[in-house]
């Protein structure tokens, strides 16, 4: 009889977790990076009208208004439609400000190249829109975008 046993001939070496915290910390270092966070929470509701041509729209140099009556959460400000810039409730006379300060925020390059992009509620009255393109017009920002969905073939 021998006072020693001898190892097993085919056993595995145990698996080193030294290395494990650090693929831990890049595995959520690539998530934060590669996670697109929500530019704006919607305050109202926002059924989009349906397009037969849509085009894709870079959001580099884009400022977008909302228009539509307050979600539910938010019944508190009114049926009537409201305008949403950002996350905030604005009025007509608050867009050329807006629209002077988001244009600011832009590299000088795009500043030329500056879109505001619509997204109005399809049951909004045409009246509210208009106002905001006057508003618009005011601020010398000439190029508008209407957002819509893609029409669907039956």
């Amino acid at each position: 009889m021998s006072k020693f046993k001898n190892k097993k001939q085919g056993d595995l070496p145990a698996i080193s977790t030294a290395s494990l915290p650090d693929i831990v910390f890049m595995l959520l270092f690539f998530f934060m990076v590669a996670t697109v966070m929500r530019d704006s929470s919607l305050m109202i509701e926002n059924i989009l009208p349906s397009a037969d041509q849509v085009e894709k729209l870079e959001k580099d140099r884009t400022m977008f208004i909302y228009a539509g009556k307050p979600s539910e959460q938010f019944k508190k400000f009114g049926n009537e439609a409201r305008i949403q810039i950002n996350d905030a409730f604005v009025n007509v006379s608050d867009i050329q400000p807006a629209v002077y300060a988001a244009r600011a925020e832009l590299l000088e390059e795009l500043q030329s190249r500056f879109v505001v992009a619509l997204k109005v509620d399809k049951d909004t009255n045409a009246g509210i829109v208009s106002d905001i393109k006057q508003e618009l017009r005011e601020a010398n920002a000439l190029k508008v975008m209407y957002i819509t969905n893609a029409k669907v073939e039956q």
